[in-house]
């Protein structure tokens, strides 16, 4: 598969699967714009990366929760690259590290509401009009156990924000046929941030109970995304692609 000569943009893309997925597009012939909120080390090192394999690459920084910097994201996109054919909502709220772990419930809450589901909404509805008669792709990040449930207080909250952008990309995907595509990748258990401080038990029980027996990578989502951005992918819409090694099925 590939995406020569195509425009993608990738939000969340400084660090973890955002970046392994702008990267990989770009492997496939794609100009990528890469998108950050707060690491812009990370987005210029993605850029760099992107630029290395001979690929236009352009950094713009925006926080999806912020309808107004969406717009302004979507009008700089414009005027740099002249239109988009592939838009990844990939940016997502972190509840589970740092800071972000520490937040009472409430405000966990708030967060995944603004960033994850609100965002992917903003985000889609500018990719829409910014596509236009022209069409396009567009891929927003889900996860795979809102179909199963978890208990646990992150869980709840995430199911919550990744259910919504389920349903609300299904149902957005009616809306805007036949020219613009809306498909959904979710991840399962991968090596981000999350991964790498997780409980050592807990993470070889997770592993354990994988069917491919271990942990993903966030190179694992790069296949999955170029296909739903690439043509090969054109009679697809409004489908879930689970990239979780068979834990959800």
């Amino acid at each position: 598969m590939r995406l020569d000569g195509k425009i993608v943009l990738v939000t969340g893309s400084s660090s973890g699967i955002g970046s392994a997925i702008a990267l990989g597009c770009a492997r496939v012939g794609a100009d990528v714009a890469v998108t950050y909120r707060a690491n812009r080390a990370g987005a210029e090192r993605t850029a760099r990366e992107i630029r290395g394999h001979g690929r236009r690459a352009e950094v713009l920084q925006v926080d999806v929760s912020q309808g107004e910097q969406i717009d302004a994201l979507a009008a700089a996109l414009q005027e740099r690259f002249g239109r988009v054919d592939a838009w990844i909502n990939n940016a997502g709220a972190d509840i589970l590290t740092g800071a972000g772990g520490r937040l009472s419930r409430l405000d966990k809450l708030d967060r995944v509401l603004a960033v994850d589901l609100r965002g992917t909404i903003l985000a889609s509805w500018a990719a829409v009009e910014m596509m236009g008669e022209r069409g396009g792709a567009i891929i927003n990040v889900s996860w795979d156990h809102i179909s199963l449930g978890m208990k646990g207080e992150n869980p709840i909250l995430y199911s919550v924000a990744k259910g919504g952008i389920a349903s609300f990309s299904k149902s957005l995907a009616r809306e805007v046929a036949p020219g613009i595509r809306v498909n959904i990748l979710a991840p399962g258990f991968i090596e981000t941030a999350f991964g790498e401080q997780a409980d050592t038990a807990w993470y070889r029980d997770v592993a354990e109970r994988t069917p491919l027996q271990r942990w993903g990578r966030p190179d694992d989502l790069v296949g999955a995304a170029i296909f739903l951005a690439s043509d090969a992918s054109s009679f697809i819409t409004g489908q879930t692609i689970m990239v979780n090694g068979g834990m959800v099925m």
